[in-house]
C-alpha cells in the first residue's frame, strides 16, 4: 500500500490471531517508531517489547481499556523521562502503527491510567513513565477493519485563518 492509503485505512483493532509476527516485521515496526521525529532530537522514548503473557496480563492491569492487550502477540510499552513531552512517544507510536498497517498488521494504542502500576510491572528506573502501551497482531477479519463510526468530513473539521 502506498502511504496515504496507508494512512486512510488504518483503524485501531482490540482483536487478534493467535499467530506471532515474525522477528524481522517487529524490528521493522520497532525501527519505524525509532525514526519518529522527536523535539529538539532528543529521542527520549524507549521501547519494551512485552513478551510474556504473564507480564501482558499483569500490564493490562494498569489501565481500564487494556483488556486486548493479552490477546496481542506483540506489545510495546513506550517509556518516557517524566519531564518530557508526550507528543513524541504519540509519534512514535503513530510511526509504529502504520508501517504495521502496511504489513497488514493491526494495532491499538492504549493509555496506562495508571502509571505507578505500569513503572512498577515495567521495572522502570527513577524518572521515567510509561503511558502508552501498543498492541499489534494480525486481525481475524480484515473485511471488519474499519466498520465503527465513520471519520468526519474534512469540511466538518477544517478552518481557515480562524475559527
Amino acid at each position: 500500500m502506498d502511504a496515504y492509503t496507508v494512512i486512510r485505512t488504518k483503524r485501531d483493532t482490540r482483536a487478534y490471531l493467535d499467530t506471532p509476527l515474525p522477528s524481522p516485521l517487529q524490528q521493522r515496526i520497532l525501527q519505524a517508531g525509532r525514526m519518529a521525529g522527536s523535539s529538539t532530537n532528543k529521542q527520549p522514548y524507549h521501547f519494551i517489547v512485552i513478551e510474556t503473557p504473564d507480564q501482558r496480563t499483569a500490564l493490562s492491569a494498569c489501565g481500564g481499556y487494556m483488556k486486548h492487550v493479552p490477546a496481542a502477540p506483540f506489545v510495546v510499552a513506550i517509556a518516557m523521562p517524566k519531564d518530557h513531552t508526550l507528543f513524541d512517544a504519540g509519534r512514535a507510536a503513530q510511526n509504529m502503527m502504520v508501517a504495521a498497517w502496511a504489513e497488514s498488521v493491526s494495532s491499538c494504542p492504549v493509555v496506562t491510567h495508571d502509571t505507578e502500576c505500569s513503572s512498577l510491572v515495567l521495572g522502570l528506573p527513577e524518572g521515567m513513565r510509561t503511558v502508552y502501551v501498543v498492541a499489534f497482531g494480525y486481525p481475524p477479519d480484515t473485511t471488519t477493519i474499519g466498520g465503527g463510526s465513520p471519520r468526519k468530513p474534512l469540511g466538518d473539521i477544517l478552518h481557515t485563518n480562524r475559527w
